[in-house]
C-alpha cells in the first residue's frame, strides 16, 4: 500500500513531517529520479533520496520507538549545525546507529529545562503539534509590575503578531520586590510564545525554564547538559497521549541496572564489616557517624 511521502521519511527518522514538507518544498527529495512533489505517495519498492543519499526505509515494527529527556542548559541552540560554531542540544546526545534523534519543539537559546528527544518522527510530529493539546509547564522569574489585571488577560488572552495567545493557568510561586516567580501553562509551542505573552503586558522574562512536558517533569537530579532514556511505561504513556499504538520492546541500557547491583554488593560488604566490629568490639560502627572533636 502506498503512504505519503513525508510520512515514510518522518518515521526513517528523518525528522518530523513538518520539516520533510520543507524539504519537499526545497527540492531535496526524490522518489525513483524525479524530484518530488507535496502530496506525493510511494510504495515499499520505490527508490527515496534526500540530498542525494538513499534513505534506508523501513517498516514500522522494525524500528524501536526511543526517548531520551534531556536538561538543555542556556546558551544551546536546538539546531544540528550551527554556522558560528555555537553548541547545540545535539552536541552532547549518544550516537545512533543508522538512525538519528529528532528534538520534540524547540527552546530558545535562553531557555533551560526539559527537552524531549526521540528516534520516531511520527511521534514527534504529533507531541509538537497543537491538535493534540500536549501540557507545557514553565518556571518563568519576570521582572516589572504584574497586577491581577495582568494575570486576568494573560489567561483571558492576548492578539500576537501570529495569532490569539493565551495562557491555561498561572501560578505565583514567589519572589520579592518586582522580580517574581510564576509557574505557567500552555499547549502550543509557537516561537517564543511565552516571552512574547508577558512581554504584550509589559513584562521582562529574566529567567525562563521548562518543567514539565505533558505528565512527565524533569528530573531535578538531572544536570544541566546531562540527559537520560525514559523506560517503556514513559514512553508508551507519550505514545498514547497521541494515539499510537504501544511500543513493546525498549533498547534502554542494561548499565543502571548494574549499578544497580554493585551499590547492592558494596552495602553487603559495609553491612558485614560493622558485623564484625560489634563483634570483635562489642560496638556498632555507624558509617554515618559524624566524628566528635
Amino acid at each position: 500500500m502506498s503512504e505519503k511521502l513525508q510520512k515514510v521519511l518522518a518515521r526513517a527518522g528523518k525528522g518530523s513531517r513538518r520539516e520533510i514538507e520543507k524539504f519537499i518544498e526545497a527540492h531535496r527529495v526524490s522518489v525513483d529520479g524525479n524530484v518530488a512533489r507535496l502530496g506525493d505517495r510511494v510504495e515499499p519498492h520505490q527508490l527515496i533520496r534526500l540530498d542525494g543519499h538513499i534513505v534506508k526505509i523501513e517498516e514500522p515494527e522494525e524500528r524501536v520507538c526511543r526517548v531520551l529527556m534531556y536538561h538543555k542548559p542556556e546558551g544551546e541552540l536546538c539546531t544540528r549545525k550551527d554556522p558560528e560554531g555555537r553548541p547545540t542540544v545535539f552536541d552532547r546526545l549518544m550516537r545512533l546507529d543508522d538512525d538519528r534523534w529528532i528534538a520534540v519543539g524547540r527552546l530558545d537559546v535562553n531557555t533551560s529545562g526539559l527537552l524531549l528527544f526521540t528516534n520516531d518522527g511520527e511521534l514527534a510530529n504529533r507531541l509538537m503539534h497543537p491538535r493534540y493539546e500536549v501540557e507545557r509547564e514553565y518556571a518563568v522569574r519576570v521582572f516589572g509590575e504584574v497586577t491581577t489585571e495582568t494575570l486576568k488577560t494573560l489567561t483571558k488572552g492576548v492578539e500576537l503578531e501570529d495569532g490569539p495567545a493565551k495562557f491555561l493557568k498561572i501560578m505565583p510561586h514567589g519572589g520579592e520586590g518586582i522580580n517574581k516567580w510564576y509557574n505557567v501553562l500552555l499547549t502550543e509551542g509557537r516561537n517564543r510564545e511565552v516571552r512574547r505573552l508577558w512581554q504584550s503586558q509589559g513584562v521582562e522574562v529574566s529567567r525562563l525554564i521548562r518543567v514539565r512536558y505533558g505528565d512527565l517533569e524533569l528530573n531535578k537530579r538531572l544536570p544541566q547538559g546531562g540527559w537520560e532514556e525514559l523506560e517503556l511505561d514513559k514512553v508508551n504513556y507519550l505514545r498514547k497521549l497521541v494515539g499510537l499504538d504501544r511500543e513493546l520492546e525498549t533498547k534502554l541500557s542494561v548499565i543502571p541496572e548494574k549499578r544497580k547491583d554493585k551499590r547492592a554488593k558494596i552495602a553487603q560488604i559495609r553491612k558485614a564489616v560493622n558485623k564484625h566490629k560489634q563483634r570483635t568490639t562489642g560496638k556498632k560502627t555507624d558509617p554515618k557517624a559524624k566524628k566528635r572533636t
